[in-house]
């Protein structure tokens, strides 16, 4: 694990035998593997322990729909907990490819094109929108900042589409002209040839990524007719041992302390944790 606190790490899973198990049995293997690697957190407000990326109907216009549950292209961000693991179980028909980007790099790049964006991003009026996974005496936005310095360490929290749709709540600053040029910037250089990978996920197959150092992003798909071979891929939201200190501005999207190896995910009102086998 101690490869994910500064950098991506790709893992081959089942590999050539990966066939030969029941979706049971492979649930059994991944969650074997995350608790190796740390704690799992809830991935959503049902206490999914084990997400399930896959396309099952809802409409990513909803501005309380996560994107995870639809075939649109979702942009660059990271997620709510330390690491991130999704094992891909079945590709689609077409599309679905993944791309991943170093943040810090996309700060570096920021440092030297446009200094004077670096304090915008590292500023304190960016508002986190919660698409309805509110917690108890919260509110359905947070603030957090994109550049988080703190003991030493660089993390990054980015979600242009998170960030936008904060703006439909009346007490929520309106984005500036420069948290525009900033988002551009960062969106830009993230996607640039120079700074992206892509890699289409193979069944059997597992990408480990640092959420506070590395972003994600998958593009639009087209599945199969057949309801069995459609895109589907398993998500683990872990908290290990080994990582850095974080700031309190992560409390809201870590979901309350910061302890290491105890943080990250959604809880809110009801909030039961468990795993479920399919999509729902």
């Amino acid at each position: 694990m101690a490869a994910t606190n500064a950098f991506m790490w790709y893992y081959c899973a089942l590999s050539c035998t990966f066939c030969r198990y029941s979706s049971r049995e492979i649930a059994i293997a991944y969650w074997g593997m995350g608790l190796y690697w740390g704690k799992a957190s809830s991935n959503n407000k049902k206490g999914h322990l084990i997400g399930h990326i896959k396309d099952i109907g809802h409409d990513p216009t909803n501005p309380v729909t996560r994107l995870y549950a639809t075939k649109a292209a979702q942009p660059f961000h990271n997620d709510s907990a330390d690491i991130v693991g999704l094992l891909c179980l079945t590709n689609a028909r077409s599309g679905g490819l993944s791309s991943w980007s170093s943040s810090i790099s996309v700060h570096n790049e920021i440092l030297k094109k446009a200094p004077h964006l670096v304090p915008v991003l590292a500023g304190p009026n960016w508002y986190f929108d919660r698409k309805g996974e509110v917690p108890p005496g919260k509110k359905p936005f947070f603030r957090i900042p994109v550049f988080n310095y703190y003991k030493g360490y660089l993390s990054v929290n980015y979600s242009d589409n998170y960030f936008l749709l904060s703006q439909r709540h009346a007490e929520v600053p309106r984005l500036t002209p420069e948290q525009y040029d900033a988002m551009k910037l960062f969106n830009e250089l993230a996607s640039s040839d120079e700074l992206r990978l892509d890699y289409m996920l193979q069944p059997g197959e597992i990408q480990l990524l640092n959420n506070h150092t590395q972003l994600h992003a998958r593009s639009e798909f087209v599945d199969y007719d057949d309801v069995d071979k459609r895109r589907h891929l398993l998500r683990l939201w872990i908290s290990p041992p080994n990582e850095r200190p974080l700031p309190e501005e992560y409390e809201d999207i870590y979901g309350g302390p910061l302890e290491i190896g105890n943080r990250g995910g959604i809880k809110v009102e009801g909030t039961q944790e468990c795993i479920v086998l399919e999509a729902e």
